[in-house]
């Protein structure tokens, strides 16, 4: 049971709601609390399949499909997550515009770059490597739930906090990433150790 919590715990880190909800606040101001939760939950949908799909394939999708090691991914995600934590500890919310840019289908928007990336992917095959199938798949479900539920609650106080203090809603968005980002910056150093380890530890 206590493996089950761990990896829930581990996907949900990584997915950070509270990272999220600052990557999506353009969304957040302009959508209304039902708008917002349909694409969010159609993007968490997605997001939970492809998860399903690394957690059940694991290492096969790059060693049999993509004829890669799996530890080459954890580098270049890491390597990616890296410059990602790089542009919100520099530039803030601005790096949020660079890095998402525009898209006709913001639920896929959504799924894509910010809930699906090199460190929840990673996570999702760790995930199927720790538990049997029904056990992994539910743990990720789980954690994308747990994720979408504390995003819908921002996005219930965002709304009820900023008619009342607009300044206070935006100095927390400003705060929020660039602390966030040393997170991610952090988890990005330690995917691009164990990536290299792996390497290192087959000669």
């Amino acid at each position: 049971m206590m493996d089950f919590f761990a990896s829930s715990a581990l996907l949900l880190v990584l997915l950070n709601p509270f990272l999220v909800i600052v990557y999506l606040v353009d969304a957040v101001e302009k959508l209304e609390k039902r708008d917002f939760s349909r694409v969010l939950i159609r993007a968490g949908l997605i997001a939970s399949a492809v998860f399903c799909c690394f957690a059940l394939l694991g290492d096969a999708v790059f060693s049999g499909i993509v004829h890669a090691e799996f530890a080459s991914f954890q580098v270049f995600g890491g390597i990616i997550m890296l410059l990602i934590g790089v542009q919100f500890v520099f530039k803030g919310i601005k790096a949020i515009e660079i890095l998402r840019g525009e898209s006709e289908h913001i639920a896929g928007a959504i799924a894509m770059p910010v809930l699906i990336g090199p460190g929840t992917i990673s996570a999702s095959v760790v995930i199927g490597q720790r538990h049997d199938a029904p056990v992994a798949m539910f743990s990720v479900l789980t954690a994308v739930a747990i994720s979408l539920a504390i995003m819908l609650m921002l996005k219930w106080v965002h709304d009820y906090v900023r008619r009342r203090n607009e300044p206070l809603v935006e100095r927390y968005i400003e705060i929020t990433g660039r602390i966030t980002a040393l997170f991610v910056g952090t988890i990005a150093v330690e995917m691009i150790m164990q990536g290299l380890r792996t390497w290192v530890e087959k000669f």
